[in-house]
């Protein structure tokens, strides 16, 4: 199967998926010479609802859209991009920040993630999911990672970690959290997925916004960043905001 095959097989099957759960990819414009930063969050629960998606200069960050209904904010409340200079991360849960600053003190993406678990909101214990694009030097490079509970021992994490080779224009690599609904949820598993980056940044934004199910989806962002300068922007999307 060519690239253009798998990754449209792919994002079909995301699009019949009534529960991916929290999702990001990292690839390349087709029409721009930029790359993409892709996450979304989705919700069963109506305090996983209560959220918005909120940009401060370079930074995209949860937010309660109802600050009185919010249970565990420490799961649900996070900086989800951030950026040193032509490093941008992405993540779904406060260890972007976890990586922010390991990096920032010389550490590295993988060490920085050492120091956490997957989430511990057992029976699901969600896989945690970052994502690393690094532009300090020609071409760039892309890292993904995965902390998920063991399968034999959910008190404990197996860890993920993806360098994935620089993807063609038109394309991205991506991790879900789940394989779809139940109870427990079902974890992601096996490879980083081939997915689709047609078009300008608001032409992919309309493309997974529209693929998420309509009955969970609750915001998604697509960051644009200049391969030129390293210059970005954030597009968002929320249902639920006020």
């Amino acid at each position: 199967m060519d690239a253009t095959a798998l990754a449209t097989a792919n994002f079909e099957l995301l699009k019949k998926n009534p529960y991916p759960g929290r999702g990001l990819v990292i690839g390349r414009s087709s029409v721009d010479d930029a790359w993409l930063m892709i996450y979304w969050i989705m919700g069963r629960s109506a305090s996983s609802r209560n959220r918005k998606f909120v940009v401060a200069g370079n930074t995209l960050r949860t937010e309660p859209v109802d600050t009185r209904q919010m249970d565990n904010p420490e799961l649900l409340i996070y900086d989800a991009m951030l950026e040193l200079p032509n490093i941008y991360l992405v993540s779904n849960g406060d260890q972007t920040r976890t990586i922010y600053d390991g990096l920032l003190a010389g550490g590295s993406f993988a060490s920085a993630l050492e120091k956490r678990e997957r989430e511990p909101d057992a029976p699901h214990y969600t896989p945690r999911i970052s994502g690393m694009l690094d532009l300090q030097a020609y071409p760039g490079t892309v890292t993904l990672s995965i902390l998920k509970a063991n399968q034999a021992n959910p008190a404990n994490t197996d860890r993920y970690t993806y360098h994935t080779a620089k993807s063609p224009r038109g394309f991205g690599v991506g991790l879900t959290t789940y394989r779809g609904d139940g109870n427990p949820l079902p974890s992601f598993n096996g490879d980083p997925l081939l997915l689709p980056c047609a078009g300008k940044a608001e032409a992919v934004l309309d493309s997974y916004w529209n693929a998420l199910n309509a009955d969970n989806r609750v915001s998604l962002a697509v960051k644009q960043i200049s391969a030129q300068d390293g210059s970005s922007r954030i597009l968002v999307r929320n249902r639920f905001a006020q």
